[in-house]
């Protein structure tokens, strides 16, 4: 069997996937702080990658709104304008109570015992103060309900507004200072178990809306 032999450039595209995949990962679970600078040397260095790869990583992130490229051509995450945080409100409340009603006929007791194991894992977090691990469940108890959606797309579109938003829920995190988990996911699974759609449309709209609301208040 002949074998092919890859050149350097082939490892290009793995390379920056994985530089990608985490600092959106991070970012998105807010263990970035807003308004801070990132370097390509610096990512070159912690993800041991040349500035190639971590050129292309950047330039994703700055598409997706997830990270800022000044004019000068600083790199950093946003610091967020009270009317960004309020589109992006608005957005979470579009799409994520769209997503949630279309679950709803698929949400069988095995999603419902999975959100209760994951709320379980949510206040864990609350209870160590551990922000991003508050972050990271929180939205694990949002996709794991909205993948029975079955809408990829709106689904991606609400992640993306997910990572714009992560830096920012770190500093609003930070102001609520939380000592239990959010009311609203025990009525979530409430409305999920009486299979009532207004009630679950109302708790979903709450639960994404009322603490960024906090935050430009």
């Amino acid at each position: 069997m002949m074998q092919t032999h890859r050149s350097p450039s082939d490892a290009i595209p793995a390379a920056h996937d994985r530089v990608f995949r985490a600092l959106r990962t991070r970012i998105m679970h807010g263990d970035i702080a807003p308004g801070a600078a990132l370097t390509l040397r610096g990512i070159g260095r912690e993800f041991d990658v040349s500035m190639t790869p971590a050129r292309e990583a950047v330039r994703r992130l700055v598409a997706e709104g997830a990270l800022f490229l000044s004019s000068s051509g600083r790199v950093s995450t946003p610091e967020l304008t009270n009317e960004r945080i309020e589109e992006l409100a608005a957005l979470r409340s579009l799409l994520e109570v769209e997503l949630a009603s279309r679950a709803l006929p698929r949400a069988h007791m095995a999603l419902i015992d999975r959100l209760q194991t994951i709320n379980a894992s949510v206040a864990e977090m609350v209870a160590k103060q551990d922000a991003v691990g508050y972050i990271r469940t929180n939205l694990e108890f949002h996709r794991t309900l909205y993948l029975r959606a079955q809408a990829p797309a709106m689904l991606a579109i609400a992640e993306t507004v997910w990572l714009q938003l992560g830096p920012t829920m770190r500093a609003l995190y930070g102001r609520l200072r939380r000592t239990e988990p959010p009311h609203n996911h025990r009525l979530i699974i409430a409305a999920l178990k009486a299979g009532d759609e207004p009630g679950l449309r109302l708790a979903v709209r709450s639960d994404v809306t009322q603490g960024l609301h906090l935050l430009t208040s």
